[in-house]
């Protein structure tokens, strides 16, 4: 989403509902990326995010209130479950966990755009047909007209 603002920015309903757990070897003490000091171990073999393993999950590297303008203080660091979970919408598939979060903050869920398919071959054919022309054709190649 490189020119369209990405929701997540504005939304955070992901990281004040669920648990945030993972594989422990994630953690920098385990040779990741996520800061250990703001996980909380939750078996021999996975960790969680702080303040997300409670009735009222909400994870300690979310900043800003839910629903408005947020960020993640850890984002460059954020463990798997965090890089892999997709926004409702995200290539025309509905997530039906996203549109939970964002519903227990009273947000609606986020509009689900349609791909067009268009074969491959039209395309190529669209291509072959168009007949170029312009500054570098003919008589004039090479020159600049104002």
């Amino acid at each position: 989403m490189s020119e369209i603002q990405n929701p997540c920015t504005s939304c955070g309903a992901c990281c004040g509902y669920f648990r945030v757990s993972f594989y422990w070897a994630e953690a920098e003490d385990g040779g990741g990326n996520v800061p250990v000091s703001i996980t909380e171990p939750l078996t021999p073999f996975l960790r969680c995010m702080q303040g997300t393993n409670s009735g009222s999950p909400h994870c300690l590297a979310l900043q800003g209130e839910i629903g408005q303008a947020v960020s993640c203080s850890i984002y460059h660091n954020r463990p798997s479950p965090c890089r892999e979970f997709e926004q409702s919408g995200e290539n025309g598939q509905r997530n039906e966990a996203c549109d939970r979060a964002r519903e227990r903050y009273g947000l609606p869920p986020l509009p689900v755009l349609l791909l067009l398919s268009i074969p491959d071959t039209i395309i190529a054919e669209e291509i072959s047909a168009v007949h170029l022309t312009g500054c570098h054709s003919g008589a004039e190649q090479g020159t600049i007209a104002h």
